[in-house]
């Protein structure tokens, strides 16, 4: 389609993000570059200074285009200096023009990029000086000449920078959302998802999470075949002394007249939605910028309502997106249940599409449940991402691709079979004795270090709970990631369960009530997401496996609740640092005649408030109180002394919360909690304390004051990790 229109053969570098570096030189031999030579994040080639034009013009992968002056091996600062010193400056900048000047590498003399760049530029300044009695200014911003160097170990290369700002920066967007994806990786994402064959048969793109819109504009300029530099205002070599402007002015009149064919015929339909209506005139703004007002639409939509437009016949094509995927582990859980439902969407509303999820956490691109045919390797800026390509299979044909999405790796199947032989054994024994929510895998095989918990609703519907343990930091992450997705598949094998019935989090090993510090192991992660109710001992409980790190129940703890439950009988309960008080629960349907369950997390007052109300418990007998723990038990000695006839103490491993107005240390103030708790106890009372900090040691100086009593409270499903908590009983007897 080009014609060379200088015919003498120069030697390029084009940058690009990491990854892109085969896309980048397959566009640049169809722009008609010789010569290509791919390294990372760059490809060499060869050619005219008008196929260079080109390239800044129509490049839509390209960093920058470099024409290179020179390559020399230098050892020392004076080497640097005299290799740039000894090319002909005064021919590519005039002599009080403005310079701007780029180094990066670094040898065993040369050991800062800032010091090389000073060289550089005295060398550049003096040539300039003696040649002409003149020297440049130095301009960062639109300088006539840039100046790029390389140095690499002593190898160093020397060029023009033709484009001036980075190429990706179209000059399009004015205005744009958080963590914005570059027009240029915007652009290999739609290249590599293979939207110009669909654009060309009339498949239309969608994006359910558009933000500014970076993807549907660069799909649109694809469309319309409009060169991604129309819309900027300069570039670098335009004021080069060499500068062809008759070529230059060639070129963009052919782009113009491409734009304005492409504009004239009708485009597939371009559509994005977002949740968030600011981004929305953001996307609105540069469309209008790029000149594509009623090519391309967006509209304000959550994913939840993602459907395929309605106002015309659309043809089945593209759904693409760059969801928001987070660093934080907090951040994180939240999305999972947004991708969640972008997969049921998907599967329900999109049959015979083509689907790519562009994210940095691949983890979170299974949370839709679809499965990937395709992924490829890409880095947005510094964050290793990924581009999962997925097809949503039309219904007839869902249960042939659900037959192919059961055959597991090796390594899967070895999960699997450990999951298999854990239903046997744990699973039996759990149907036995009427337990419907339990672990079923505890990191087993230490390579896949996770648990897996079952959680079984009163109206029969399983789910599932699975834990990452965070892997340690000897093992790389795209090996624990892998793991994780076999630790999924097998999973979804075995128990046969859709996506949405499993709930996937990574965490650290911890105190399991250690989020009560205010540290954020319970801070809330997901806004959807469905409360399930199950069933303990008779007992209706609500849990959440999606919205907190941990579910409300804490599965371990499950023969603590049924003692407390036993021990209830008539008595008076206090509950300390209750949480969700499945525990006062217990006791209450137990038989105690009063209780009284303290926490200052109104999150888990008012869940608390719920589970009492699914059992129908009195709230005049059965009092909740919003405090800290620790003040609370302050006030109490003065009032509540000999009050009650079971008490159960569970405080976290550490707490500093802004809401307690001091830190809790249980190694430090364990004996002085147990104080306190004895001093409300009736004549032969029991405390019960617990706690699940592995190496806590109780202070041997309490066993002269009272009767200690070691618990054994662990069921089956915890016996691979029998210190997961400890627990005694505390009299004065």
């Amino acid at each position: 389609m080009f014609t060379d229109l200088q015919c003498e053969v120069v030697k390029f570098t084009a940058t690009c993000p990491r990854g892109l570096e085969g896309l980048l030189a397959r566009e640049l031999q169809a722009l008609g570059a010789i010569g290509l030579q791919e390294q990372p994040a760059a490809v060499h080639f060869c050619g005219s200074v008008a196929l260079a034009y080109r390239c800044c013009l129509w490049s839509r992968l390209a960093n920058r285009i470099l024409m290179r002056l020179d390559q020399v091996r230098i050892g020392s600062a004076e080497d640097l200096y005299r290799a740039v010193a000894t090319l002909p400056w005064e021919q590519h900048l005039q002599p009080s023009g403005n310079l701007w000047l780029h180094f990066s590498g670094t040898n065993r003399e040369i050991r800062n990029s800032q010091f090389g760049a000073q060289k550089t530029k005295d060398a550049i300044v003096d040539r300039l000086r003696r040649q002409t009695g003149e020297r440049p200014n130095i301009v960062k911003h639109h300088p006539d000449l840039t100046v790029a160097l390389r140095l690499q170990r002593d190898k160093l290369d020397i060029a023009i920078d033709l484009s001036g700002d980075s190429l990706h920066k179209r000059g399009y967007r004015t205005q744009i959302g958080a963590a914005p994806l570059k027009e240029n990786l915007a652009a290999a994402l739609l290249l590599r998802a293979r939207w110009p064959q669909i654009a060309a048969e009339g498949g239309a793109l969608l994006d359910p999470m558009c933000g500014s819109g970076t993807i549907l504009i660069e799909a649109a300029l694809m469309a319309a075949d409009i060169a991604p530099g129309l819309l900027r205002e300069r570039f670098g070599f335009e004021n080069w002394l060499n500068h062809q402007s008759d070529i230059w002015h060639t070129l963009r009149a052919e782009a113009l007249q491409r734009r304005a064919v492409g504009l004239g015929k009708e485009l597939p339909e371009i559509r994005g939605y977002d949740g968030d209506v600011r981004v929305l005139s953001a996307a609105e703004a540069n469309i209008a910028r790029a000149g594509l007002e009623g090519r391309v639409r967006v509209r304000c939509r959550p994913v939840v309502a993602f459907k395929v437009p309605s106002h015309k016949v659309v043809k089945p094509g593209l759904v693409l997106t760059n969801p928001p995927y987070g660093e934080r582990l907090g951040e994180q859980e939240a999305l999972r249940e947004t991708y969640a439902e972008l997969g049921r969407q998907l599967k329900g509303e999109f049959p015979g599409w083509q689907v790519g999820i562009f994210t940095g956490n691949p983890e979170l691109g299974y949370s839709t449940g679809l499965r990937s045919h395709r992924h490829y390797q890409l880095y947005n800026g510094s964050i290793p991402s990924q581009l999962l390509l997925f097809q949503i299979h039309p219904l007839s044909e869902r249960g042939k691709a659900a037959d192919r999405a059961c055959k597991l790796s090796a390594e899967a199947q070895m999960v699997a079979n450990r999951l298999r032989k854990n239903l046997r054994t744990t699973g039996k024994w759990a149907d036995r004795k009427g337990i419907d929510c339990y672990r079923l895998y505890d990191a087993d095989l230490p390579e896949y270090s996770a648990a897996v918990d079952l959680y079984r609703t009163c109206g029969g519907t399983l789910y599932v709970h699975l834990q990452e343990y965070r892997p340690p930091v000897t093992i790389d992450e795209g090996k624990a990631r892998n793991r994780l997705r076999d630790l999924l598949r097998a999973v979804q094998s075995v128990l046969d369960l859709p996506q949405a019935n499993i709930s996937i989090k990574e965490r650290r090993r911890q105190s399991h009530k250690s989020g009560q510090t205010g540290g954020g192991q319970y801070q809330k992660h997901a806004e959807a997401g469905t409360a399930l109710r199950v069933k303990e001992y008779g007992a209706e409980l609500e849990v959440d496996l999606w919205r907190y790190l941990d579910t409300g129940l804490f599965l371990d703890h499950r023969p603590v609740r049924k003692y407390l439950r036993e021990s209830a009988s008539g008595k008076t309960f206090l509950n300390l640092f209750c949480y969700t008080a499945s525990a006062t629960v217990q006791a209450a349907l137990g038989g105690c005649v009063q209780s009284t369950s303290v926490d200052m997390s109104r999150t888990y007052q008012s869940w608390a408030a719920r589970n009492f109300r699914m059992n129908h418990l009195d709230p005049y007998r059965h009092q909740l109180v919003e405090a800290d723990c620790l003040q609370w038990l302050a006030s109490a000695q003065q009032n509540r002394k000999g009050q009650y006839d079971l008490i159960f103490l569970d405080p976290p491993t550490f707490s500093n919360s802004v809401k307690m107005h001091r830190v809790l240390d249980i190694h430090r103030d364990h004996v002085a909690l147990i104080h306190q708790c004895m001093m409300l106890l009736a004549p032969g009372g029991r405390l019960v304390f617990s706690n699940n900090l592995r190496s806590f040691k109780m202070d041997g100086e309490l066993g002269k004051t009272y009767r200690v009593k070691p618990l054994q409270l662990l069921d089956r499903d915890f016996h691979r990790n029998p210190r997961i908590h400890n627990v005694w009983e505390l009299s004065t007897g």
